[in-house]
């Protein structure tokens, strides 16, 4: 009778139970919530929630997609790599329909898993047109980016010509002195530069012409029209009177002297018809008339003062 050896029994013990090793281990494994890795790795970019590979995988892309002549679009990106704290990132601005890009933009070694702007050179400016944007990066290793099949790295925008500039405003009518009374009735003069509209003032310039002339000396309507305003203003005016006429002038006369104001806000007044006199009330410095001239309204938002000084004189020479 042959007996079987030792080594002959381990051999056979061993290949027999290879069947039910390697089948309590798969039963662990599913038991255990393991999952089976598939045969080949998934094609399409990275699974939202999986490991990132050691890639650099591009995981926003943003531009603006309209942008005014001159401008550059605003862009925004964010690359990531598992353990790769910077990636190295190029953008190209290409016209659609050529080949040759006109803006080729090396952003240098940029931050990974942060969303980062483009910082456009304070000379790049494109010419009104569509263009298309292209993007490539890489990491220390030479790794070339993997886009993520839910960012797209197509992209494309517009440049706009810049709006049409507003046509100027219409000009000012010319001054009439048909009819018209000079505001003072005495002797006056129309001082120096520092009187004239237009000189400076701390914080503000002149808006109207100054008339020099002995306190109490009467000033008067040049035309006929309504008082919009007849008051009082500390530290400014004084005593002053608006009035409203049918040109479509507004006349402000200002530093009246006190308790001198004969007209009353709304009252309808006719030409040469008494309104105040010469005084220095407020920030007057000595006796004098500030008589200004608006079109479009005093102190509207459509109305702005303009140069009295040709109207006056054309009043003084009319009379």
């Amino acid at each position: 009778m042959r007996y079987a050896t030792r080594a002959t029994l381990l051999g056979a013990l061993t290949t027999a139970a290879l069947p039910f090793y390697a089948a309590a281990a798969a039963g662990s494994l599913e038991s255990s919530g393991g999952v089976r890795a598939p045969a080949a790795p998934l094609a399409g970019g990275v699974e939202y929630g999986s490991v990132s590979p050691r890639v650099p995988v591009l995981e926003g892309f943003s531009v603006r997609r309209t942008v005014t002549d001159g401008h550059l679009p605003r862009i925004t990106l964010r690359f990531d790599e598992t353990g790769v704290r910077t990636v190295a990132a190029t953008l190209a601005i290409t016209p659609v329909g050529a080949r040759t890009p006109v803006l080729k933009l090396r952003m240098g070694w940029i931050h990974t898993g942060r969303v980062v702007s483009v910082r456009w050179p304070r000379h790049a400016v494109l010419k009104p047109g569509t263009y298309s944007v292209s993007l490539s990066a890489h990491d220390h290793s030479n790794e070339a980016f993997l886009p993520n099949a839910r960012v797209s790295t197509a992209a494309s925008f517009t440049v706009t010509p810049p709006p049409a500039p507003k046509p100027p405003p219409p000009p000012t009518p010319p001054p009439t002195v048909q009819g018209a009374v000079f505001p003072l009735q005495g002797p006056h003069s129309f001082g120096g530069p520092e009187n004239r509209f237009g000189a400076p003032r701390t914080g503000h310039i002149h808006q109207g012409q100054d008339v020099l002339a002995a306190e109490g000396t009467p000033v008067v309507a040049p035309v006929a029209g309504t008082i919009l305003t007849a008051d009082y203003q500390a530290g400014g005016a004084g005593y002053y009177v608006v009035e409203h006429t049918a040109e479509g002038f507004d006349f402000m006369f200002a530093h009246c002297q006190q308790n001198s104001v004969a007209v009353s806000t709304g009252e309808a007044v006719s030409a040469a018809q008494l309104l105040c006199k010469v005084g220095q009330t407020g920030d007057a410095e000595g006796p004098h008339l500030h008589f200004e001239m608006w079109v479009g309204g005093w102190q509207a938002s459509s109305g702005h003062p303009i140069d009295p000084l040709p109207y006056l004189q054309e009043c003084e020479g009319a009379h």
